[in-house]
């Protein structure tokens, strides 16, 4: 189908596919026939350089994903090529060529009715703004590390051992007897006992180290903004419309 100058306009940055859906690159400039009506496309196909492959828009539809025309990307790729970002009308021999690649049918020159109207005056020029997003490094506050001290309570046990007596009685048999001294009277019997307590020291030890690091993280962060266009409308009168 023909494209006309609000759907071409509408296609700068969007993808260009083959007609097997493959992406072959991204809208570039749009040229338009004498009859002002969009003709050819330049596509960005990524390759290091300043040229942008022209490819025709006849038989090109649009689609959700883009743009996409009647030809393979191979095709495309080989195809006459642009500097990138011009904006020169295409010359007799550059439109041969294209016309010669795709194996085109030239496409006749419109009716000199078709031409410009005597009196008509300068041309109007539409412009529109373009948002150009950048970034800008900046403080984002500091970061530092604070050692200090704290108290906290620890609850542990430890084993202690001490000495406990007892008293062990211990009959002496009559066959035992002989030779044992047996005295009536008072006497003693001494025993050093041993008993441990808790003790408690502390020792100060390196436990771990603790500096300060950064990573550098890329996000992605939504840009809102308004640019302004410009749009041009016709007034003409009914009889001077022409009629598709």
């Amino acid at each position: 189908m023909r494209l006309n100058a609000q759907q071409a306009n509408s296609l700068y940055g969007q993808d260009v596919k083959d007609r097997s859906g493959s992406k072959i690159g991204s809208v570039g400039q749009i040229w338009a026939d004498a009859a002002g009506e969009p003709t050819w496309v330049s596509v960005k196909t990524g390759v290091m350089g300043q040229k942008e492959s022209m490819a025709p828009l006849q038989q090109a539809r649009i689609t959700d994903a883009g743009l996409a025309v009647d030809y393979d990307k191979s095709t495309v790729k080989n195809a006459p090529a642009v500097d990138a970002g011009t904006d020169e009308p295409l010359n007799t021999e550059q439109i041969e060529q294209l016309y010669a690649h795709y194996r085109l049918a030239p496409q006749p020159a419109p009716p000199a009715a078709r031409g410009r109207a005597p009196g008509a005056g300068e041309d109007l020029i539409r412009s529109e703004e373009r948002l150009r997003v950048g970034t800008e490094s900046q403080p984002a506050g500091k970061a530092r590390l604070r050692k200090y001290v704290v108290s906290e309570n620890v609850h542990t046990t430890v084993p202690v051992e001490h000495d406990e007596v007892y008293v062990e009685r211990e009959p002496i048999a009559a066959r035992d007897a002989r030779g044992v001294r047996a005295d009536i009277g008072e006497a003693e019997q001494e025993m050093t006992l041993r008993a441990e307590r808790p003790v408690v020291s502390k020792d100060t030890v390196p436990v771990e180290r603790v500096h300060l690091s950064k990573d550098e993280v890329v996000e992605q962060q939504a840009i809102d903004d308004q640019v302004r266009r410009e749009r041009i409308d016709a007034d003409i009168p009914e009889p001077s419309r022409r009629r598709r």
